[in-house]
């Protein structure tokens, strides 16, 4: 199993209610506990709003120590907030944030999960945006950019397996981030019932539960590797059972 990578970047939610993006955080981190996230919430004052101090101390938090760092945004003025938080800061800062045109929960919890893989800037802003376009059963941002590889997987060497779910709820919200970060740390494409293994809400998608048996075919430099490590998490029951 590869040693985890470093997190490159971090998540800044920002939300016109603090309990909102408070919960969003609590979320995401429950999924990828290593990245960095910061909840800013409220107008300030204990209201519904948007607060350019608020914005602009997570930011910079978010930023601190070479990270990047994408946001996530509730409503337009909330991104109008942050436009204005972006415009002010050192160009060298400003350049490494991003804001996503992404789905506030499910696009927190897709790159949070992501830059917990390891993944870049334009990785895990990827990630974000294509959350949305995941449940709605289209190729999201991300697996467009995969679909070449997975599709040509076959013409490479590809090893191929059958496991079987051993937890009794199945590929639910924890062990599709368990799976999915691990599977983001190989050198290798990893496709499980036709989804991309390292996309915690295509894994969630397939509804699997305790007792389901995963077709899983791995192409790529590492994919010896790779599967014997998805056989062994899903055979561990993912620490559940």
């Amino acid at each position: 199993m590869p040693a985890q990578p470093a997190v490159r970047v971090a998540l800044v939610l920002v939300s016109h209610s603090r309990a909102l993006a408070e919960g969003a955080v609590e979320l995401a981190a429950q999924m990828a506990p290593r990245v960095t996230l910061l909840a800013a919430g409220g107008d300030g004052a204990g209201g519904l709003g948007t607060s350019f101090d608020a914005v602009e101390s997570a930011v910079t938090a978010a930023t601190a120590d070479g990270r990047s760092a994408v946001v996530l945004t509730d409503l337009g003025s909330a991104v109008l907030t942050t436009e204005s938080v972006l415009d002010l800061l050192d160009d060298d800062v400003a350049a490494r944030v991003r804001i996503a045109d992404a789905p506030f929960v499910e696009g927190a919890v897709a790159a949070a999960v992501t830059a917990d893989g390891g993944a870049d800037l334009a990785g895990v802003l990827a990630s974000a945006e294509g959350a949305g376009a995941t449940f709605a059963g289209s190729a999201s941002a991300a697996g467009v950019d995969d679909a070449p590889a997975v599709e040509a997987s076959a013409a490479r060497d590809e090893l191929a397996a059958t496991v079987t779910l051993r937890n009794r709820l199945g590929l639910h919200a924890r062990p599709a981030a368990i799976l999915a970060r691990l599977m983001a740390g190989f050198d290798a494409v990893v496709v499980v019932d036709g989804v991309n293994a390292a996309s915690v809400l295509e894994l969630m998608t397939l509804g699997a539960v305790g007792g389901h048996e995963l077709d899983v075919r791995v192409s790529g430099p590492q994919r010896a590797e790779a599967l014997a490590a998805l056989v062994e998490a899903v055979e561990g029951g993912f620490g559940e059972v």
